[in-house]
C-alpha cells in the first residue's frame, strides 16, 4: 500500500539547513512495527505519523527515532504543524490558528501564524520541568571527548532535565570546547548502564547574536548528532529559568544549533516563571518544505 509523505527542514528559513523531518500525514492502518521500519528507512533523527483526532484542529501524532518511539520531541511537532498547515488541513487562516497534537507525553498545543510570508510555529511543552540525577563530571567529559576542565559547574552539575523527554544538560566553558566535542561511545554506554539514556545537550552561553549555542548527541538512540532539538532546548531553558535568581519573569533565548554540522538552525525559546516556578515553556521557529512522494509499505 502507498502512503504519502513529506519532508521538511525545521528551525530554519533556508532549505537544506535545520533539522530534516519526514511526515506521513495520514498514517492510518500502519502498525507500530511498520512505523518503526519507515522511521529507520528515512533515518532522520525523527519521523512523525499523523492519525485522526476528534476534529481537524486535533491530531494524534506518534514520533519515532530510527531506533524507538519517543513520547515528545520538539522539531517533529513544529515540522508536522508546518506540513499540515501547508497542506491546508487547518483551512485558510489570516491570523493565528491553534492546534493540539495528542502524544504519549500528553497534549501539545501549537500556534501557527503567518509572519513575514512564512509560517511561524510555536509549541508549548507538555510537561512541567523535572530534574533528574546529576552525573559525574569526569564521566560526562569522557562521553563528549572533552577534559573535565571544559565542563562548567557554577550553575549546575551535568544533570538530567525534562519537559517531556529527558536529556543530560552540560554547560561548557567556551565555543572552542563546544566545537571540539565528539561522542565517545564506550563512555556513553557506561552512562546508559547506570540507568540514564545519554542523550546529551551541551551548550555555551553566547555573547554574539545568539544567547545560547548548543549541540546534541544521541548515538545510542540512532542519532549521532542532531542539528536542532526542540525538546532538549525546552528543557534547557526551563532548567536555566529554574536556577535564575528572579522569582518572577518572562524570559526568552535565541539558540543556535547544528552549525558544526553545516545545518545551521535557529530556535526561539521562552518561559514564564511565577512565584519561583516555571509555569510554561515554549519553543518556536520556521520551516522549509523539501520534497513529497509516496512510500510503499
Amino acid at each position: 500500500m502507498k502512503y504519502q509523505f513529506y519532508t521538511c527542514d525545521v528551525f530554519t528559513n533556508v532549505r537544506f539547513g535545520g533539522n530534516p523531518l519526514a511526515v506521513l500525514p495520514d498514517a492510518g492502518g500502519l502498525s507500530t512495527v511498520q512505523m518503526q521500519q519507515v522511521a529507520r528507512e528515512f533515518n532522520y533523527s525523527e519521523s512523525t505519523f499523523v492519525l485522526p483526532g476528534p476534529d481537524k484542529f486535533t491530531k494524534q501524532v506518534r514520533i519515532f527515532t530510527p531506533t524507538r518511539e519517543v513520547p515528545f520531541a520538539g522539531h517533529p511537532n513544529i515540522g508536522t504543524a508546518f506540513t499540515l498547515a501547508s497542506m491546508g488541513q487547518f483551512g485558510g487562516f489570516e491570523g493565528e490558528v491553534r492546534v493540539v497534537f495528542e502524544e504519549a507525553a500528553g497534549s501539545v498545543p501549537i500556534s501557527i501564524r503567518h509572519q513575514n510570508s512564512e509560517l511561524w510555529c510555536e509549541l508549548r511543552a507538555p510537561e512541567s520541568l523535572s530534574l533528574g540525577p546529576s552525573m559525574p563530571v569526569d564521566l560526562v567529559a569522557s562521553a563528549l571527548s572533552l577534559k573535565p576542565e571544559d565542563i562548567v559547574t557554577g550553575t549546575h552539575q551535568p544533570l538530567v532535565a525534562s519537559v517531556g523527554l529527558p536529556f543530560v544538560m552540560v554547560e561548557v566553558t567556551n565555543r572552542a570546547a563546544l566545537e571540539r566535542a565528539r561522542s565517545n561511545i564506550p563512555a556513553m554506554e557506561t552512562i546508559h548502564s547506570q540507568g540514564v539514556m545519554p542523550d546529551i545537550l551541551l551548550y555555551v552561553c553566547s555573547a554574539d547574536e545568539f544567547d545560547i549555542r548548543a549541540r546534541m548527541f544521541a548515538p545510542l538512540d540512532g542519532v549521532p548528532e542532531d542539528p536542532a532539538t526542540g525538546s532538549a532546548n525546552c528543557a534547557l531553558v526551563a532548567m536555566l529559568g529554574h536556577f535564575k535568581a528572579e522569582a518572577d519573569g518572562d524570559f526568552s533565548w535565541r539558540i543556535a544549533q547544528g552549525v558544526e554540522m553545516n545545518r545551521p538552525s535557529e530556535l526561539c525559546a521562552r518561559i514564564n516563571k511565577r512565584s519561583g516556578l516555571i509555569t510554561d515553556v515554549w519553543i518556536a521557529g520556521t520551516c522549509r518544505m523539501v520534497c513529497e512522494g509516496f512510500i510503499e509499505i
